[in-house]
């Protein structure tokens, strides 16, 4: 399929996480209009069409991850699969059925509960502003292996969160600096770094519109299977809690939040026993 290059100007402008989507549904307009040419007119259709039937189009949660199949250059950890047991288990938590219950009215897009996976910690898909967020890490840790002195873990932190001891024989890391990324485990020749723990930050709460707020990080790394545990329990809260179609970052109090980190940490817990 062509695009003029007005059209791909145009397109440009759609918020990046959801241009594929885009492009894939303007595409399939045209192509079943028997046409092989996108103008930027094809888009404003599609826009308008999307607009009028946005009911039709809500499915009552979204889950995405920040370069879909084709993996994060700067990836973490890998998160494919992971995600596709969220989406089937959001799906099975028939979120679709809670909402028409308890909005009034037509439900729009931003009714939907949405869970975003980032593989690394430049954050990609924006999972600061989803109601349940995950970020790919990797905590390095130092070990009193032979150090080579190569300085790649120092020149590849883009934290700044890895330096040298005063002697410069030894990396130090500084863990208040360090978004474990994994980087400097990666790229040390020896073993004088290696990895600690490997899973995903968990951010509950976050929403864009009339009253942004970002989501609240709960302490740890978090493996797969705790993870989906903590997932699980989050639509629970939320099915308890919410009404009216209000957002988990309107009804996450600080109470509510510090259970949920104990309920997180038993199910890590668990997880590893």
């Amino acid at each position: 399929m062509k695009w003029t290059p007005e059209a791909e100007k145009a397109i440009q402008k759609v918020p990046f996480f959801v241009r594929k989507k885009v492009r894939e549904r303007v595409e399939k307009e045209v192509r079943d209009n028997g046409r092989e040419i996108v103008v930027p007119a094809d888009l404003e259709a599609a826009r308008r069409r999307f607009i009028r039937n946005m009911a039709s189009e809500v499915k009552g949660y979204q889950a995405d991850i920040c370069f879909g199949p084709g993996g994060c250059p700067n990836r973490t950890v890998q998160g494919e699969q992971l995600l596709e047991k969220v989406d089937r288990l959001l799906e099975a938590a028939d979120l679709l059925s809670f909402l028409k219950q308890q909005v009034k009215g037509d439900l729009k897009l931003h009714h939907e509960f949405r869970v975003s996976l980032a593989e690394c910690p430049n954050a990609c898909s924006q999972p600061q502003i989803k109601d349940i967020g995950l970020i790919g890490a990797r905590r390095p840790q130092l070990t009193d292996d032979y150090c080579k002195q190569c300085g790649n873990c120092t020149a590849l932190c883009p934290d700044e969160a890895v330096t040298m001891t005063p002697s410069g024989d030894r990396p130090i890391i500084d863990f208040s600096k360090c978004l474990a990324c994994g980087q400097c485990i990666e790229n040390c020749q020896t073993s004088a770094i290696v990895e600690q723990e490997k899973g995903w930050k968990v951010l509950l709460g976050g929403k864009l519109g009339r009253h942004p707020r970002l989501a609240l990080e709960m302490p740890g790394i978090y493996n797969e299977e705790a993870v989906l545990k903590i997932i699980t329990a989050v639509i629970q809260f939320y099915k308890e809690n919410s009404k009216n179609g209000r957002r988990l970052a309107e009804i996450l109090t600080p109470a509510a939040f510090d259970h949920l980190v104990k309920t997180a940490a038993r199910f890590q817990f668990d997880t590893l026993a």
